[in-house]
């Protein structure tokens, strides 16, 4: 893989340097885009010493940088790529080479992967094709630290007083991340007073998080959230238990311990002994206890969200792990959850609402999981940010993959608001409504309102925008069903049940 390097010779086009805070970024033209890859936004890369410390702010630096390739994606499964490392802390920026004098607004994708995978070096995150469509946007993507190296809870360990943010630092590094585009921003033409933070999956989460962390307000206006929440949370005490389990997997004790193995060890084992069980850390330092409260206490009441949830958001699990390993781990997921959570009466109803229509031996724990991760930590959002006295503009998508499983499952919308077709897995999706998605998304970011026909949310009606792929329309909540408010709704006080 290629590295980015210092230009000491001079011999870079002008033209395509752009001088920030910690550096000249020299990026590359492509038709009428121009790219800047692999921009670090950290004064030092957490490696060594900084391995669980927060991140480093940058300092004013004269050199002058190549930005043509992306930087390595956070340690994690070796699938995606091997092009991997502790020192991951990067952004890329995409702007269209345009004549216009004023300020653009600013898209900057938090991506997704369950806080433990994911990352921008990949070519569905790749933003030409939007900035073509959309020149008058400046697209940024940014990366964080994931798994046991971003969200690994070490402050009760007998040497872990000096890590105290350990539980958190993937928020941090993406809050450092924002920080940068807002002081730099203006640079590449864009509008750092015209910011707006946006995400899918642990991506929406961790955007939806942003807001609660202090001093992180100033630096965005808004925020899109696809399919995440702040439901996408631990307790003090699931982060102190998942690194006791994580640990004795190790055979560790301190913190100290772990620094004498590499991050591949502590990354793999992870992925096989505590899977799904990292998560940010309502830890009342760097997030609050209760987030909802803290919405409904009005936090983000200066702030627009349009947010939303897929119909068959966990279907996506039941493909990718195929139907038997899904069941497993849905089986066992209850045993230490649900199983241990949830009163007599609570189980009832949820066991009445997921067997109701139910026609695969995995629908039923489908929608458990779908409604405790995604749907009603979305609707919970609406509801809490509006109570707050804030604006939501809330969507509810229902177009269905081709595929019989999957449906209208999470993360089926990506591919279409980044406008890369070649992801939609060979399912034609009518082009003039992909086009009408990205403009409302787009729309949003330029003036906070995604349309003129999409109601903002309300405790009266809860209007949603339907967006079905022939038929953009408003509905209210009951005319839809999200969620079932007798049934499903009060998952919401379990978060990741």
């Amino acid at each position: 893989m290629y590295e980015n390097k210092e230009i000491t010779d001079g011999n870079y086009d002008k033209s395509l340097a752009i001088k920030c805070i910690n550096g000249t970024f020299v990026g590359t033209k492509t038709e009428n885009v121009i790219s800047y890859k692999g921009i670090p936004f950290v004064g030092e890369q957490p490696v060594g010493k900084l391995r669980w410390k927060a991140p480093v702010d940058v300092t004013p630096d004269n050199g002058v940088y190549e930005a043509y390739h992306f930087a390595k994606l956070s340690v994690q499964d070796l699938s995606v790529t091997d092009h991997q490392g502790e020192d991951c802390l990067y952004l890329n920026v995409w702007k269209a080479e345009d004549a216009s004098e004023g300020k653009k607004p600013v898209m900057v994708w938090i991506h997704g992967g369950a806080f433990s995978a994911g990352g921008t070096g990949i070519e569905l995150f790749d933003c030409a094709n939007l900035t073509k469509e959309h020149p008058d946007v400046i697209f940024v993507t940014v990366a964080y630290r994931l798994g046991p190296l971003g969200f690994l809870h070490l402050s009760h360990l007998p040497d872990g007083k000096d890590y105290p943010d350990s539980q958190n630092l993937g928020l941090l590094d993406q809050n450092m991340a924002i920080k940068w585009v807002h002081e730099n921003i203006a640079a590449f033409g864009g509008d750092p007073d015209n910011v707006t933070i946006w995400g899918e999956s642990a991506g929406a989460g961790s955007v939806t998080m942003q807001p609660l962390i202090k001093g992180s307000r100033k630096y965005f206006k808004k925020v899109i959230a696809q399919s995440g929440a702040p439901c996408q949370t631990n307790s003090l005490e699931e982060s102190i238990e998942t690194t006791d389990d994580f640990l004795k997997a190790l055979g560790c004790k301190t913190v100290a311990d772990l620094m004498k193995l590499d991050a591949r060890t502590l990354v793999n084992t992870a992925l096989k002994v505590v899977a799904f069980r990292m998560f940010p850390v309502r830890d009342g330092r760097i997030l609050p206890l209760d987030p909802w409260a803290a919405y409904e206490n009005g936090i983000a009441k200066d702030i627009t969200f349009l947010q939303g949830c897929n119909k068959d958001e966990m279907n996506c699990f039941v493909s990718d792990w195929t139907v038997e390993g899904f069941k497993a781990w849905a089986a066992a997921r209850k045993t230490r959850k649900y199983a241990q959570l949830l009163t007599p009466e609570e189980k009832a109803r949820i066991e009445s609402y997921c067997k109701e229509g139910a026609v695969e031996d995995w629908d039923p724990d489908s929608r458990l999981f779908g409604h405790s991760w995604f749907i009603d930590g979305s609707v919970k959002l609406s509801e809490s940010q509006t109570k707050g006295g804030g604006k939501c503009y809330s969507y509810f998508y229902r177009v269905e993959n081709s595929d019989p499983i999957l449906k209208s499952a999470h993360f089926e919308e990506v591919p279409i608001v980044f406008a890369h077709p070649e992801f939609t897995g060979g399912r034609p999706y009518d082009e003039a409504f992909c086009k009408a998605m990205r403009k409302m998304w787009v729309q949003f970011a330029k003036t906070g309102c995604p349309s003129k026909d999409w109601p903002l949310y309300d405790l009266k009606d809860k209007k949603v925008m339907v967006l079905d792929e022939f038929d953009i329309h408003p509905a209210k909540e009951s005319e839809v069903k999200i969620v079932d408010w007798d049934r499903t709704y009060f998952l919401t006080k379990y978060y990741m049940l």
